[in-house]
């Protein structure tokens, strides 16, 4: 592993980038064995196989993403992204504003938490899903 592969921001934006792309194999690369992963308040995996048992079901319907970086900062071991994830499903485009937290050992995620409100994802579908309803009529 190159020293530029151990840096914390490159090793969370190539991952970044693998999720976006829904390339697991290649992203969970960067995943340390011992990850945790937080992806609400009620939900805390560890490893790569639980980052993959919350996932791929959320990506199942998902034909394409757009993970939109509004700004990252990284502290020695610590990256923090605020992101607009945009995800496309057979009726359109919805958007989640998402933060996540990440923290990197020897060119590994070793903890990554994702903040986002379940009423802006839930508002979003209803009215994609509503409208979709609206126009078969």
């Amino acid at each position: 592993m190159s020293e530029n592969s151990k840096d914390p921001l490159a090793v969370v934006m190539a991952f970044s980038n693998a999720m976006e792309q829904m390339d697991f194999e290649t992203g969970l690369k960067y995943a340390s064995d011992d990850l945790v992963y937080i992806n609400s308040p009620n939900t805390e995996v560890s490893g790569p196989q639980g980052v993959r048992q919350v996932l791929e079901p959320f990506f199942a319907p998902i034909e394409e993403n757009e993970f939109i970086i509004k700004r990252r900062v990284a502290q020695d071991k610590f990256v923090v992204l605020e992101r607009l994830d945009r995800h496309r499903v057979p009726q359109g485009w919805f958007e989640l504003p998402v933060t996540g937290v990440y923290e990197v050992r020897s060119g590994k995620i070793v903890y990554w938490r994702e903040y986002f409100d379940y009423a802006t994802i839930a508002n979003a579908m209803e009215n994609l899903l509503g409208a979709n309803q609206n126009n078969r009529q």
